[in-house]
């Protein structure tokens, strides 16, 4: 009777959670469809936009020059055993763009832009700013949820494809500076395997990954508990819970759009000339 007490004591709190986290992120989505064309909004907009954009730039042009380094060291040994190291720049840009590309702009914006949202409005719960606000009859999920929300759903693509377009060059520096891969063959083959379906692919899933990592970030800030330690608490599980469901959407997304291509163009092998 304790092991069951203690189970329905568990999943009326999930449940209880899950609807909390519903009612916030139904009321953030309707006030960001209702006011994304408002210049009010705008002006709420662009210092986010600052934040989560020009501040991520920098972590996301490192680690996706590094993982072009790395995909290109790896993938040219592979490749130059069946005579394909031609097309080593057609492999990376293609496993890059769709693959792995979204998860890891999406896993560095958690890392950098979730907690940051967290902890500042995790602060602002703490010392009753939130409360403030309501009692002055302002909105906080308008102002203060709303455009951290559309900051990171517009610009999560944008940091994506600079991850892209960084792990490209960092790839043709590793097989045209010192493996003496021709460029003309280089950038031909990218351009031969490249479909628009993959540049939708990674923008779909760059756009899903933007909208989870402003949503959790900011229901965190909003209901962490009080003190220093409920703040840092939260931004931990914010971080935790923005890459996990990242993790599992990239699956869901895959299979869903991958079963959509089959059905329209058929299969494609990953090397066709």
């Amino acid at each position: 009777m304790l092991f069951v007490a203690r189970l329905g004591h568990i999943i009326i709190d999930r449940t209880e959670r899950l609807g909390r986290f519903s009612r916030f992120a139904g009321r953030t989505l309707a006030l960001s469809v209702a006011g994304i064309a408002s210049p009010r909004t705008w002006r709420l907009l662009m210092p986010q936009c600052y934040e989560v954009g020009n501040r991520s730039a920098p972590v996301i042009l490192v680690t996706g020059a590094f993982v072009g380094l790395v995909l290109a060291v790896s993938g040219y040994m592979q490749l130059r055993d069946v005579g394909l190291e031609n097309r080593l720049g057609a492999v990376v840009a293609m496993t890059v763009i769709s693959q792995l590309g979204p998860v890891l702009a999406g896993g560095m914006v958690a890392g950098r832009v979730g907690c940051a949202l967290t902890a500042e409005l995790g602060t602002m719960n703490v010392t009753e700013q939130i409360d403030a606000m309501r009692s002055m009859g302002t909105d906080p999920i308008r102002y203060l949820a709303m455009p951290r929300f559309l900051a990171c759903l517009l610009l999560t693509p944008l940091l994506t494809w600079l991850c892209d377009c960084t792990a490209m060059i960092g790839c043709a520096a590793i097989a045209i500076g010192l493996k003496g891969i021709e460029s003309g063959p280089y950038w031909g083959h990218i351009l031969t395997a490249m479909e628009r379906w993959d540049l939708f692919d990674g923008f779909i899933k760059s756009l899903a990954f933007g909208a989870v990592i402003g949503m959790v970030g900011c229901y965190k800030g909003f209901t962490c508990r009080l003190g220093a330690e409920g703040v840092g608490r939260a931004c931990t599980e914010s971080f935790v819970a923005s890459f996990i469901t990242i993790l599992i959407l990239d699956f869901f997304i895959t299979v869903v759009l991958n079963a959509i291509y089959v059905s329209i163009w058929g299969f494609k092998p990953f090397l066709s000339s």
